[in-house]
């Protein structure tokens, strides 16, 4: 017997959007799954221990692109309360 496939809860394709200050990045249906910040001002950054722009860009190109979202069916402990908020530093 087969059932019928469940409606992924964040569908594909997921993308990496830049914002000031941060990188956001959603489902196809502009659900926000991740918000990856960074800091501009090389001093600021340091003494917070900040992201760099780039540093950023690369983490969320990575959570866009992670596997499960290639997979036909999402796995079930990843898709139920996945909502990720990396706030690795402050802006301000």
């Amino acid at each position: 017997m087969t059932s019928a496939m469940p409606e992924r809860r964040f569908p594909p394709p997921w993308s990496a959007e830049l914002q000031p200050n941060h990188y956001v990045v959603r489902d196809a249906n502009k659900q926000q799954l991740a918000y990856v910040y960074y800091e501009n001002e090389p001093g600021r950054r340091s003494a917070a221990k900040l992201l760099t722009k780039d540093e950023a860009r690369r983490i969320a190109a990575n959570i866009a692109r992670c596997e499960w979202t290639k997979q036909k069916q999402s796995p079930k402990h990843v898709a139920r309360g996945f909502f990720i908020v990396l706030a690795l530093g402050t802006t301000a």
